[in-house]
């Protein structure tokens, strides 16, 4: 049974002034509706479209932070040069190979120890020098390190140990060595990189023609070194 529209039935029923109030206030409760709906529609999208543009920006990157690697130990090899004050009227320094071997204990400490043979002269004009001198020494001690400025690292050391100077019957045969040096390090990557190096080094070797009787009388020089090679850590 279908129910009669009983509003549209009064309203329409008649001419009278309530009729056609009636009938404009249902005209206008449509308007209302419809403008109520619109207002919806419209309001929808506004809220979604902020978070349409929030999907779109690209979440930023982590800053990536450099990995400090470990390793226990720093092995060097290269070129080496030294000076022979401990050679009586030596004119030129030696050339030869140098190589060694670190120990790290943390980030900043080790212990060093290196050997080097030094035979070929740094020149020859005017006599070259006197025989055919040569050095071989082997010294340790600890070293220090930190970093200075981006893949550049920074060190220092202290080294005791022994020499030996061949070709020039120096006596004793073999001489306690000592001293300081430092250089830097370039690291190309973890486990490669440069290293410049100098160093100040004392012996005690007699002087030429001595003899027993006096004891030898050995004496001091001070010799500057330097080193440039490749170093690799593991």
């Amino acid at each position: 049974m279908k129910v009669p529209n009983l509003s549209h039935s009064i309203c329409s029923q008649g001419t009278s002034p309530e009729a056609a109030e009636c009938q404009h206030g249902i005209e206008e409760s449509f308007k209302l509706k419809s403008k109520f709906l619109l207002s919806i529609l419209a309001a929808v999208p506004a809220a979604l479209m902020p978070l349409a543009a929030a999907g779109q920006v690209a979440p930023e990157r982590p800053v990536a932070e450099r990995v400090a690697h470990s390793y226990k130990y720093e092995a060097f090899a290269g070129f080496g040069y030294t000076s022979l004050n401990q050679v009586n009227q030596s004119r030129y320094g030696l050339m030869g190979f140098k190589a060694g071997l670190t120990r790290d204990f943390g980030k900043h400490f080790g212990i060093t120890a290196n050997g080097d043979y030094y035979k070929y002269a740094t020149g020859s004009a005017n006599g070259g020098n006197p025989g055919k001198p040569s050095v071989i020494s082997v010294l340790a001690g600890p070293e220090f390190r930190a970093n200075l400025y981006g893949n550049v690292d920074g060190f220092a050391h202290v080294l005791v140990g022994g020499e030996h100077t061949g070709g020039e019957g120096m006596t004793p045969k073999l001489s306690f060595s000592g001293g300081f040096g430092g250089g830097l390090l370039y690291n190309l990557s973890a486990h490669w990189a440069l290293r410049a190096s100098g160093d100040r080094l004392s012996d005690s070797f007699s002087l030429n023609n001595n003899t027993p009787a006096l004891a030898y009388s050995p004496h001091m020089h001070w010799n500057a070194r330097a080193a440039f090679g490749a170093v690799y850590r593991f």
